[in-house]
């Protein structure tokens, strides 16, 4: 298979990231327990990108299904950090959200074993509900985020929910970006497929098909980045 230099590079820092925000986790309160996880699957999920089995359509799938879950993990926990902010009680025990992570994953991998085979066209649709999701929970979290920053701005840790902030904004632009490619078929799995009649060519939209894609690979690394800095700063903060 051929791997693209910039999916080395976005998945070999989410790798990274990955690593420094489980770190984070294990040494820190229960309250994070959730965010840090949901990144790290983040990795997980990108990991189809360079892994050899990427024609396998049931494990592609099963990376899209991850990422869903990511989403999901991340904003769960900083929706959970929020109540925390207000009221300073966290409860609950870190092996529960290991554990609850460790059952989903395995009811996923059951789903799709038990069902047909995914084609080109399910692998697809899955990837497409990954950033659809990714998309308005951005949003949310950045909302949550500005409201999580005004309770706690004046602590040592205030500055990295503005870090947070940037994450979420280069995760909206990212997934965004592949989303859009994905609503108007100028996505490379669409073209993988195979046209139908009507669709709108690419290559009668070069400059937008060219930005976006530009925007899906830079905003991807730039996440990554922002996440790495943002937990090392945080590891710091909470010495």
């Amino acid at each position: 298979m051929h791997v693209e230099l910039i999916d080395l590079v976005r998945v070999g820092l989410w790798f990274i990231a990955g690593l420094i925000s489980l770190y984070f986790s294990l040494g820190n309160a229960r309250i994070w327990a959730s965010i840090s996880t949901g990144f790290l699957l983040v990795f997980v999920s990108e990991g189809y990108l360079v892994a050899p089995w990427v024609q396998n359509p049931a494990v592609v799938a099963m990376h899209a299904v991850v990422g869903t879950m990511a989403a999901l993990a991340v904003t769960h926990g900083f929706m959970e950090y929020y109540v925390f902010s207000r009221t300073m009680e966290a409860s609950g025990a870190k092996w529960k959200v290991y554990a609850l992570t460790l059952a989903v994953l395995a009811g996923s991998i059951v789903f799709i074993v038990v069902n047909p085979t995914p084609t080109a066209v399910v692998t697809r649709h899955i990837r497409l509900i990954e950033n659809a999701c990714w998309v308005f929970f951005a949003i949310i979290n950045l909302d949550m985020l500005r409201k999580i920053h005004a309770q706690v701005r004046d602590t040592p840790i205030g500055p990295g929910f503005i870090g947070f902030g940037v994450v979420f904004a280069c995760i909206f632009l990212w997934r965004g970006a592949e989303l859009y490619l994905q609503v108007y078929g100028w996505d490379e799995a669409t073209t993988a497929i195979g046209r139908h009649l009507g669709d709108l060519a690419p290559a009668d939209y070069p400059f937008r098909v060219a930005l976006a894609t530009q925007v899906n690979h830079w905003a991807s690394v730039a996440s990554s980045v922002a996440l790495g800095g943002t937990f090392v700063f945080l590891t710091r903060a909470l010495r």
